[in-house]
């Protein structure tokens, strides 16, 4: 049975440079009924957060040209310390997931993304982990 009608709806924004990867993520994303904000850089994702305060969970992806995903994630936690921010990175050294921890995101995942590791992760961040 399905439970994401029985969920409040949720608002993710996804900061993601390729577009091809925007919207992958935004068909897995609206399946589950969660509204879906798209900055396409680092820079974007900080002024997204200062108009959107109804974001609850923001996928930002650490390589991005201008202003890197690390760099706006210290920004936005900075100001908005309880933005959940989960890491999308193609590195899976060990340093890397302690330099993107260290940073400020809550968590991360590998890419290329999985469907289900997204799913479980974004419904234990919004609707079972308060």
């Amino acid at each position: 049975m399905d439970n994401s009608m029985d969920k409040q709806k949720k608002t993710v924004l996804i900061a993601e440079d390729d577009e091809t990867s925007f919207f992958f993520l935004k068909f897995l994303l609206t399946k589950e009924n969660i509204n879906v904000l798209y900055a396409q850089s680092g820079q974007e994702a900080v002024d997204l957060c200062e108009t959107h305060p109804e974001i609850d969970l923001i996928l930002m992806d650490i390589k991005m040209a201008g202003m890197s995903g690390i760099e706006a994630t210290q920004k936005i936690k900075a100001k908005y310390p309880d933005h959940i921010v989960i890491a999308q990175t193609a590195f899976a050294l060990t340093s890397d997931k302690e330099n993107i921890l260290k940073a400020g995101c809550d968590d991360y995942i590998t890419k290329p993304i999985r469907k289900e590791e997204l799913l479980e992760k974004i419904n234990y961040y919004l609707y079972s982990k308060k």
